[in-house]
């Protein structure tokens, strides 16, 4: 009786055991070492980021061990991917880590398998992905050579590798990417994959190759020289950047709340306690009579969507437009909205790669689009001819227009040139409003009527008089309330009115969400 009472309860222990040995990481030195590198661990992370006491870790044993003669083991060396299933905001989510304390987060210590099925299980039970990225994650070290007898031969047979799940995660799941340490090789193609990646300022560093490698190269760079946040915000490889790892975690809870868990479903309403019907006294103002005046669109996004709802990703790459989340009478939708503090509004290159991502982002997750138009066309110069800003004007175009979303523009400034036809989509019914301060054309007056009255402002006594003349006389003209006589407007609003009207269009607009996969699968 009491020997079948104990059943399989030494099976069990050993089972503690090697759970025990696995929580251990790469030792205490090491992890003594990462906590010194002002770092968490990888577990400590996971523990952070998920809400208390939900974490379901797979694969919890996985690892390599050493027996002596009797089969006992004697050491065990965890695989370097922690992950599991969890919750965030009580929604479930996937979350997958690498160990930095155990080979520096490379594969030499990885059971290839775990990283992979993060992936599957995301997409099959779809659910969100965050990965926690510290380390290249790819296929190993100089050293694997050495360990495995041959050099590894990239992506050589189809199971080797999951970069195919990495990249067609974007089509599927919403998809976080933190880089908490240093992150090279595949370890930061699969950060950069993502919909919304973030970097911790001091500690992270992000490349394709590490100072080593190019000081070999005669490039000799620290690592924050190479790829600090700064480098990676600025050209747009990362979205964000955070002082704390802490951070980081809220980032990536305010993106998610405002995404559905897959494209299978539907981005959830949040009602909060702002009144729909809210009437903003200074955006009357806010756009100065002078065109070559700027001002801010930041405070006029904070006026009409949702008290403290905007959440801006972005923000220091493409800076002429910008692109964010936000609600709207509880009703998640995507904002873009010119900023004239920056070329003038005009989209360059950069601010076209920007847009295309981000319209794309919200085709795949069902968000409805807010346009705040202030765009005097394409850049123009040099610069901008050398940036081939001709050929990603068309792209940001082509996807706007690929777009089947519901769409509503208000054109606050200017509406100019190729540039201006992406003020929305031309395939399908949108709402367009306009304010008082609106201005459009083929192009903007200002050296355009040099051109066009070239010969009778040559010919005039006093050039520059013809030239006021000419100008007063097509200012009049352009006003948009001789456009909406033509109805090339829905309607021409009070500022004022425009919250209301932007809160009724997001109620509009929720039935029509549909869920379900896009034409087009969105690239990393």
């Amino acid at each position: 009786m009491h020997a079948s009472a104990v059943g399989w309860e030494p099976e069990l222990a050993e089972l503690r055991e090697r759970q025990r040995l696995a929580r251990e990481l790469g030792g205490t030195e090491r992890v003594a070492r990462q906590h010194a590198g002002g770092r968490l661990t990888v577990r400590e992370r996971i523990d952070r980021l998920l809400d208390h006491g939900s974490f379901r870790e797979i694969g919890s044993i996985a690892g390599k061990a050493t027996y002596d003669a009797h089969g006992n083991i004697v050491a065990f060396t965890p695989a370097n991917c922690v992950f599991g299933r969890g919750t965030i905001d009580n929604r479930p989510v996937v979350v997958a880590g690498d160990d930095f304390t155990l080979r520096g987060g490379s594969a030499d210590a990885s059971i290839k398998g775990k990283p992979k099925m993060s992936e599957e299980i995301a997409t099959q039970f779809r659910m969100p992905l965050i990965r926690l990225i510290e380390g290249s994650g790819g296929g190993g070290s100089v050293k694997t050579i050495e360990t495995t007898g041959r050099a590894n031969l990239p992506g050589g047979l189809t199971e080797t590798t999951s970069f195919d799940l990495v990249a067609n995660q974007m089509s599927q799941v919403p998809v976080v990417g933190l880089g908490l340490g240093s992150v090279a090789g595949l370890g930061a193609a699969r950060l950069v994959a993502a919909h919304y990646s973030v970097m911790v300022k001091e500690i992270a560093a992000v490349f394709v190759a590490g100072p080593p490698v190019v000081e070999r190269l005669g490039e000799p760079r620290t690592k924050q020289e190479l790829g600090g946040w700064q480098i990676q915000l600025q050209c747009g490889a990362v979205d964000h950047a955070v002082d704390t790892e802490d951070e980081a975690f809220e980032a990536t809870r305010r993106f998610l709340s405002y995404l559905p868990g897959s494209i299978h479903d539907l981005p959830p309403r949040v009602r909060g306690w702002d009144n729909p019907n809210r009437r903003d006294e200074a955006l009357i103002s806010v756009i100065p009579k002078s065109k070559k005046q700027a001002y801010h669109m930041r405070r006029i996004i904070g006026a009409l969507v949702d008290k403290d709802s905007f959440f801006e990703m972005g923000a220091l790459f493409g800076r002429s437009i910008i692109t964010g989340f936000a609600r709207l009478d509880g009703w998640p939708v995507a904002v873009m909205a010119g900023d004239p503090l920056f070329d003038g509004g005009a989209w360059t290159a950069d601010a076209c790669s920007k847009i295309v991502r981000f319209v794309d982002m919200a085709q795949t997750f069902h968000l409805p689009v807010v346009h705040l138009v202030d765009c005097p066309g394409f850049q123009v110069g040099l610069k901008a001819e050398s940036t081939a800003v001709i050929r990603w004007g068309v792209r940001a175009l082509a996807a706007i227009n690929q777009t089947t979303v519901p769409w509503c523009s208000i054109v606050v400034r200017n509406c100019y040139g190729v540039g201006g036809l992406g003020h929305q989509p031309v395939g399908h019914l949108c709402l367009r409003y306009a304010w008082p301060s609106a201005s459009w054309g083929s192009l903007p007056l200002e050296g355009g009527i040099e051109a066009a009255y070239r010969a009778e402002i040559d010919a005039a006594e006093d050039p520059d008089a013809k030239l006021a003349e000419i100008e007063e006389r097509l200012n009049r003209l352009r006003s948009p309330l001789r456009t909406a006589e033509a109805f090339w407007v829905d309607e021409v609003i009070d500022p004022r009115d425009t919250r209301r009207l932007l809160c009724d269009f997001a109620n509009l607009a929720a039935p029509l969400r549909t869920p379900g996969p896009s034409a087009f699968g969105m690239r990393p």
